[in-house]
C-alpha cells in the first residue's frame, strides 16, 4: 500500500529540498499566526513553485475567513486545503465549491468519543487527518508533539481515509504505523531543531526510518 507522507511548517528552501528530495508526498504551509510555523503567502508561493510536479502543496488554515482563504488560493495556488479549526461539514462543503480543491479535515483525538464526528464529514471532506488534542491552554490547534492512543483508530472503518499526526518521529514511527495501519503520516514539529526551524538533517532521519518499518512489515 502506498504511503504519502506529509512534511508540515515548511518556511525555508533547504527544508523542502530535503523533504522532495527524501519522497514526500505532500508539503505543508501554515497560516496561523499564533504558529512559530506560520508563513506569509509571498514565501508559501515561492516554496510552493518548488513542489510544483514533485509533491502536493497544502494550505494549512485554522478557523480563516473567506477573505483570507482567497488570498492564500489566489496568491499560493495549494493544491489542498487543510482545515485545522472548528470548521463544520457544511463550512468544508461551501468551501470546496467555492475553490474547487480538495479537502482535508483535521480532527483532535484524545479518546474514543471524538472520532464520532467523522461520519458527519464522510463524503464532504476528502481526507482526514487525525491529530493529537491539544493540551489544556495550547494555543496550537496542532504541532504540539504529543501523540495520542493509536490503537482508538483500530475500530475504524477500513474506508477511513486519514493522514495520522501528533508526536510522529523517527524513534516511533514504526510503532504508529505497526498499531494505526495509516494510508497517510504527517510531521511537523519531529523534524525540527527548535520550534519552527525544520532540520534538513531530521527529516532525512525520519525517512530513513520510515523506511526501515515498512521494510520490516513486507
Amino acid at each position: 500500500m502506498q504511503l504519502d507522507i506529509k512534511i508540515c511548517g515548511l518556511k525555508t528552501e533547504d527544508a523542502i529540498a530535503a523533504a522532495l528530495d527524501s519522497g514526500a508526498s505532500h508539503v505543508g504551509f501554515i497560516f496561523f499566526p499564533k504558529s512559530p510555523r506560520n508563513v506569509d503567502i509571498e514565501t508559501a508561493a515561492r516554496l510552493r513553485h518548488l513542489a510544483s510536479g514533485r509533491g502536493q502543496a497544502v494550505a494549512v488554515t485554522v478557523d480563516a475567513d473567506d477573505e483570507m482563504l482567497d488570498r492564500i488560493v489566489e496568491g499560493m495556488r495549494p493544491d489542498v486545503l487543510q482545515l485545522h479549526g472548528h470548521e463544520r461539514p457544511v463550512r468544508v462543503e461551501a468551501l470546496k465549491r467555492r475553490y474547487h480543491l480538495p479537502v482535508m479535515k483535521a480532527v483532535s483525538v484524545r479518546e474514543a468519543s471524538d472520532l464520532e464526528v467523522l461520519p458527519a464529514y464522510r463524503g464532504v471532506a476528502d481526507r482526514f487527518l487525525l491529530d493529537a488534542k491539544p493540551p489544556a491552554g495550547a494555543e496550537l490547534p496542532g504541532g504540539n508533539g504529543i501523540p495520542f492512543d493509536w490503537s482508538l483508530l483500530a475500530s475504524l472503518d477500513g474506508k477511513v481515509d486519514y493522514m495520522l499526526s501528533g508526536g510522529l518521529s523517527a524513534v516511533n514511527i514504526g510503532e504508529a504505523l505497526r498499531i494505526a495501519r495509516p494510508r497517510g503520516i504527517d510531521i511537523s514539529s519531529g523534524v525540527e531543531r527548535a520550534p519552527g526551524e525544520k532540520d534538513p538533517d531530521l527529516i532525512r532521519a525520519f525517512f530513513s526510518s520510515v523506511r526501515a518499518a515498512r521494510g520490516k512489515r513486507e
